[in-house]
């Protein structure tokens, strides 16, 4: 990983770090990552005429790049051989029953959101276009990719590196407006704006560390949630089964057509972040 260093170099900074607060190992995690990264995304970006594919081919091999990084990092500092185990990767039944019943959480969540909606007015539903196979299918490969490259980072690797330092308590709060703040770094106008979405993500986060915690630090169950509200969101904007009536403003049913960005969908995650915390949810 760290090439162009000597063996020597490479020693004293495993030595010098393992030891280190989080507010030392972080930034210099993110710093290696970015030395990393930037040889391979600068030709990307100059090369790649299309923007939105540069896009994508920059953020997968910073993904890439972070999993392999995150791999040395936990075998050199802490000498951790099952490294995506410990980060809550575990192969079993059980943990594939609790993707799936996250996924069922938060598609019926999400359902029951839009249903309150529509009871209320304030939603009108219209026929989708694209082909019902094709709008699943996307839904569910959209939402297992981001619930698992979201959770990874922040329920895996930051909880992991949070863990080591703080208690379980510090280290929820502080994982959870980590997850919100680096979902909301936008001009300040903006911030106000859609401030509703900064309180539906710091809610959520909360709830993922939850999950987190009460499925003995696996990720089945959080990556399963994360994916099911992406993938309801999905079905719901991109198949473009849902129109507002403007019958009340969109911080009340959602900014930028996000059902999860307004007062109720935050009291929606209020909800399930209770639910798991009450201990409301058997795994």
């Amino acid at each position: 990983m760290l090439t162009g260093f000597s063996q020597r170099e490479i020693r004293f900074f495993v030595i010098s770090m393992k030891d280190r607060s989080i507010f030392i190992r972080i930034p210099s995690f993110i710093a290696c990552l970015l030395l990393a990264w930037l040889p391979i995304a600068i030709p990307i970006y100059a090369l790649v005429r299309d923007s939105n594919l540069a896009s994508i081919l920059g953020t997968l091999v910073l993904y890439l790049e972070f999993l392999g990084l995150a791999w040395w990092w936990n075998r050199r500092f802490y000498g951790e051989r099952r490294v995506f185990q410990r980060y809550g990767l575990i192969g079993g039944r059980r943990n594939g029953l609790e993707f799936g019943l996250g996924w069922g959480v938060g598609l019926l969540s999400l359902a029951i959101l839009l249903s309150l909606e529509t009871v209320f007015g304030w939603v009108a539903w219209r026929v989708s276009e694209l082909p019902v196979y094709r709008l699943l299918f996307e839904a569910v490969l959209v939402g297992s990719a981001v619930g698992f490259a979201e959770e990874f980072l922040f329920r895996g690797w930051l909880w992991d590196e949070l863990r080591r330092d703080l208690s379980v308590s510090m280290a929820t709060v502080a994982n959870a407006v980590l997850f919100a703040l680096l979902h909301f770094l936008k001009p300040f106008p903006e911030v106000i704006r859609t401030f509703p979405q900064f309180l539906g993500l710091l809610v959520l986060g909360l709830a993922l560390v939850g999950a987190k915690c009460r499925t003995e630090e696996r990720l089945g169950f959080s990556i399963g949630l994360h994916g099911g509200l992406v993938g309801g969101y999905y079905i719901a904007n991109v198949g473009q089964l849902i129109a507002y009536t403007g019958t009340v403003p969109d911080w009340v049913t959602g900014i930028d057509n996000n059902p999860l960005a307004g007062v109720l969908g935050v009291g929606l995650l209020g909800s399930i972040a209770w639910a798991i915390f009450s201990r409301k949810f058997e795994f």
